[in-house]
Protein backbone atom coordinates (compact mmCIF):
# COMPACT_ATOMS: atom_id res chain seq x y z
CA UNK A 1 0.00 0.00 0.00
CA UNK A 2 1.49 3.30 -1.10
CA UNK A 3 0.30 5.21 1.99
CA UNK A 4 1.52 2.62 4.52
CA UNK A 5 4.71 3.61 6.33
CA UNK A 6 5.80 0.01 6.89
CA UNK A 7 5.05 -1.02 3.29
CA UNK A 8 7.33 1.83 2.20
CA UNK A 9 10.08 0.50 4.48
CA UNK A 10 9.62 -3.01 3.03
CA UNK A 11 9.84 -1.54 -0.49
CA UNK A 12 13.09 0.23 0.38
CA UNK A 13 11.55 3.69 -0.08
CA UNK A 14 12.28 4.64 3.54
CA UNK A 15 15.35 3.72 5.61
CA UNK A 16 15.27 1.34 8.57
CA UNK A 17 17.87 -0.09 10.92
CA UNK A 18 17.26 -3.73 10.01
CA UNK A 19 17.84 -6.49 12.54
CA UNK A 20 16.42 -9.43 10.55
CA UNK A 21 14.98 -10.03 7.10
CA UNK A 22 13.78 -13.02 5.14
CA UNK A 23 11.30 -13.62 2.34
CA UNK A 24 8.23 -12.99 4.53
CA UNK A 25 9.32 -10.94 7.56
CA UNK A 26 11.29 -7.78 8.32
CA UNK A 27 12.50 -6.67 11.76
CA UNK A 28 13.91 -3.21 12.40
CA UNK A 29 14.64 -0.92 15.34
CA UNK A 30 11.84 1.38 16.48
CA UNK A 31 12.64 5.06 15.86
CA UNK A 32 11.04 5.96 19.22
CA UNK A 33 12.27 3.17 21.51
CA UNK A 34 10.44 2.48 24.76
CA UNK A 35 13.23 0.21 26.07
CA UNK A 36 16.98 -0.10 25.44
CA UNK A 37 16.15 -2.73 22.81
CA UNK A 38 12.94 -2.07 20.89
CA UNK A 39 12.47 -3.85 17.58
CA UNK A 40 9.39 -4.02 15.35
CA UNK A 41 8.76 -7.31 13.57
CA UNK A 42 6.39 -7.08 10.60
CA UNK A 43 5.07 -9.26 7.81
CA UNK A 44 6.24 -7.96 4.44
CA UNK A 45 2.73 -8.46 3.07
CA UNK A 46 0.34 -5.74 4.21
CA UNK A 47 -2.08 -6.86 6.92
CA UNK A 48 -3.71 -3.83 8.56
CA UNK A 49 -4.28 -5.40 11.99
CA UNK A 50 -4.81 -8.77 13.61
CA UNK A 51 -8.54 -8.12 13.21
CA UNK A 52 -8.00 -7.92 9.45
CA UNK A 53 -5.93 -11.12 9.19
CA UNK A 54 -7.37 -13.77 6.89
CA UNK A 55 -6.88 -17.51 6.77
CA UNK A 56 -4.15 -17.13 4.12
CA UNK A 57 -2.22 -14.87 6.55
CA UNK A 58 -1.90 -17.60 9.20
CA UNK A 59 1.35 -19.10 7.82
CA UNK A 60 3.17 -15.76 7.65
CA UNK A 61 1.96 -14.70 11.11
CA UNK A 62 3.05 -18.05 12.53
CA UNK A 63 6.44 -17.65 10.86
CA UNK A 64 6.71 -14.12 12.25
CA UNK A 65 6.23 -15.46 15.78
CA UNK A 66 8.90 -18.11 15.19
CA UNK A 67 11.33 -15.35 14.09
CA UNK A 68 10.92 -13.32 17.30
CA UNK A 69 13.35 -15.44 19.41
CA UNK A 70 16.01 -14.98 16.70
CA UNK A 71 15.42 -11.22 16.74
CA UNK A 72 15.75 -11.26 20.55
CA UNK A 73 19.01 -13.20 20.24
CA UNK A 74 20.40 -10.74 17.69
CA UNK A 75 19.77 -7.75 19.96
CA UNK A 76 21.07 -9.54 23.05
CA UNK A 77 17.91 -10.02 25.11
CA UNK A 78 17.04 -13.67 24.47
CA UNK A 79 18.66 -14.88 27.69
CA UNK A 80 17.76 -11.98 30.00
CA UNK A 81 14.15 -11.78 28.83
CA UNK A 82 11.96 -9.67 26.59
CA UNK A 83 8.35 -8.66 26.10
CA UNK A 84 6.31 -9.07 22.91
CA UNK A 85 3.43 -6.64 22.40
CA UNK A 86 0.89 -6.33 19.59
CA UNK A 87 -1.37 -3.28 19.63
CA UNK A 88 -4.61 -3.87 17.75
CA UNK A 89 -6.91 -0.94 17.06
CA UNK A 90 -7.01 2.69 18.08
CA UNK A 91 -7.83 2.14 21.77
CA UNK A 92 -4.76 -0.09 22.03
CA UNK A 93 -2.73 2.76 20.49
CA UNK A 94 -2.05 1.08 17.16
CA UNK A 95 -0.78 4.05 15.15
CA UNK A 96 0.56 2.29 12.06
CA UNK A 97 -2.09 0.06 10.54
CA UNK A 98 0.23 -2.70 9.39
CA UNK A 99 0.55 -5.62 11.82
CA UNK A 100 3.70 -5.24 13.91
CA UNK A 101 5.00 -6.98 16.98
CA UNK A 102 7.07 -4.93 19.42
CA UNK A 103 10.01 -6.82 20.94
CA UNK A 104 11.17 -4.91 24.03
CA UNK A 105 14.04 -5.69 26.39
CA UNK A 106 17.39 -4.64 27.75
CA UNK A 107 16.13 -3.71 31.23
CA UNK A 108 13.75 -5.01 33.88
CA UNK A 109 10.27 -4.32 32.50
CA UNK A 110 7.34 -3.32 34.71
CA UNK A 111 3.76 -4.63 34.82
CA UNK A 112 1.14 -3.47 34.15
CA UNK A 113 2.45 -1.51 31.17
CA UNK A 114 -0.53 0.76 30.63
Amino acid sequence: MADCLFCRIVAGELPADKVYEDEHVLAFRDINPQAPQHVLVIPKRHIASLNEAREEDVPVLGHLQRVIPEVARRVGVADSGYRVVVNTGRDALQTVFHVHYHVLGGRALQWPPG
